[in-house]
């Protein structure tokens, strides 16, 4: 596909702008103001300041985790300008950045769309084997991940910009005409047909008014963050022949170099490790709540290192409070370091072991939903609801964790996600993806996994072109009437 932006810039031109400008400034002054109307022609008032309108775009998504970096691909391939904003260096969002690994199983089957089975696909042509034959999740790496999230970017014709946040829309009645972004230089505006909220948060939803919800409707408390970090110098052969060997722990049926080791307390699985755990507590080496959850894998072309699936951060901690998030860091870190060092002390295998990565944001679960055209709730998953507009399915369990832990549905049995769940009335030219789309809180617990959530980014590019291309309304596609052959998923119901 060609590209034309009607506003090329560089980097270097956009510092340019900004003069001398420190993180977190604004782009100001005669001088910055007539070079950007001498490299766009175009700006735009904001906030009583000038800034430049550095992109002109048919679609611009914002967040470049699994669900955003589906949506700018597919959206960019089927010939559509699009632009990918990401706050930090890299694609991948929890999954890369966050240390969540492996992807988890739908459990649904056929339940691969093209963009999820070529990513995988990828993954074995870098040497990275994602199935280990048994449990049937994606052991991915995270380095290569990133990798290939570039590759298919560049591929498609995505521009990306990194390290750049989303700070607030320009809206034109039902319709955002600009986003406003912070970059290293400054504030600055990207123009856009369409936008996709691919923030996790919903952040480009609430923003421009979508109406929204957070946390348990009945409590009101989000699901617990996690603090994911990674551990070298394992000895994994000594590892498993005390889990899976001595202490005869059949939970996870893989071998290395797929294994895997948990507990999680007072939940009806036991686990071998729990006594394990238990014992840290008596001792005082570590926390009741740094006992509660553990869990650990081996990472697929990185030997001897294992993602460590906690701590577990307590639910008092807040993942919609920006003072309680906050706080949240700083007692994570906490908790990974103490148990890291009781796992050093006392676990078979990780006697020189050590911290060789920290993930660079939190794991949030859940944090903000829209209320969309259609609103999921728990009776779809039992009812294994299925919908003409249909862009994916899954049978993950309903995992909310400090509130229910659902029975999963019986073998071969899936429920399906609408489209409608994906945008709303009060945006036209919006999608939503990822985890937070129009969902209740028990429901988006078996929704919210990273194949899933990849699916529906998928289907969202899709969307997006065919509106253009069509010149609908993004809120008024029907995802039937997109010839199946375009379509990454037709609905089976």
């Amino acid at each position: 596909m060609e590209r034309s932006f009607s506003i090329p810039i560089s980097r270097r031109d956009l510092l340019k702008l900004a003069g001398v400008t420190a993180v977190g400034a604004v782009l100001s002054g005669k001088n910055s103001v007539e070079a950007a109307e001498k490299i766009s022609g175009e700006l735009i008032k904001y906030a009583d300041k000038k800034i430049p309108v550095i992109y002109s775009v048919d679609v611009c998504v914002c967040g470049g985790g699994p669900s955003g970096t589906a949506a700018a691909v597919n959206a960019a391939k089927n010939g559509a300008r699009t632009l990918l904003i990401e706050r930090g260096i890299a694609l991948g969002g929890l999954g890369v950045l966050g240390c969540v690994y492996p992807f988890m199983d739908t459990h649904a089957p056929n339940s691969d769309t093209p963009y999820l089975a070529e990513l995988k696909n990828r993954l074995r042509e870098k040497g990275i084997e994602p199935f280990d034959g048994v449990t049937q999740q994606t052991w991915h790496n995270p380095e290569i991940l990133a990798e290939i999230h570039d590759e298919m970017c560049s591929e498609s014709g995505a521009e990306i910009l990194y390290q750049t946040v989303l700070v607030d829309v320009i809206k034109n009645g039902d319709k955002i005409s600009f986003a406003i972004v912070q970059t290293i230089a400054g504030l600055a505006a990207v123009k856009a047909k369409i936008f996709i909220d691919a923030t996790g948060d919903a952040y480009l939803s609430r923003v421009s008014g979508v109406d929204y919800e957070r946390g348990y409707e009945k409590t009101g408390n989000n699901q617990p963050l996690s603090f994911r970090f990674e551990m070298g110098g394992i000895d994994t052969e000594k590892l498993y022949k005390y889990v899976a060997i001595e202490l005869k722990e059949d939970w996870c049926k893989s071998k290395l170099p797929y294994f895997e080791i948990a507990e999680a307390m007072h939940r009806k699985q036991r686990y071998k490790l729990e006594e394990f755990m238990a014992r840290g507590v008596e001792t005082g080496e570590i926390t009741q709540d740094e006992a509660e959850y553990m869990q650990a894998y081996t990472i697929i072309g990185k030997n001897g290192v294992m993602s460590m699936n906690c701590p577990e951060i307590p639910v008092k901690f807040s993942a919609t409070d920006p003072i309680s998030y906050s706080k949240a860091v700083t007692f994570g870190r906490k908790m990974m370091r103490n148990i890291a060092r009781y796992l050093i002390k006392h676990l078979p295998g990780f006697e020189n072991a050590f911290i060789s990565r920290e993930a660079v944001m939190l794991g949030a679960r859940e944090s903000w939903r829209i209320k969309g055209k259609y609103y999921l709730v728990e009776d779809d998953y039992h009812n294994q609801s299925k919908f003409p507009d249909a862009v994916c399915r899954t049978a993950w369990f309903i995992d909310a964790h400090g509130e229910k832990v659902s029975e999963k549905l019986p073998a071969g049995c899936f429920y399906e996600i609408p489209y409608r769940s994906l945008v709303t009335e009060k945006i036209s030219n919006l999608i939503v993806v990822g985890r937070c789309i129009s969902a209740s809180f028990i429901l988006q617990a078996s929704m919210r996994i990273q194949p899933t959530c990849i699916s529906i980014g998928e289907a969202a590019g899709i969307a997006a072109q065919f509106a253009l291309q069509n010149k609908i309304a993004a809120n008024q596609v029907d995802w039937a009437k997109i010839p199946a052959y375009k379509r990454s998923y037709v609905s089976q119901g």
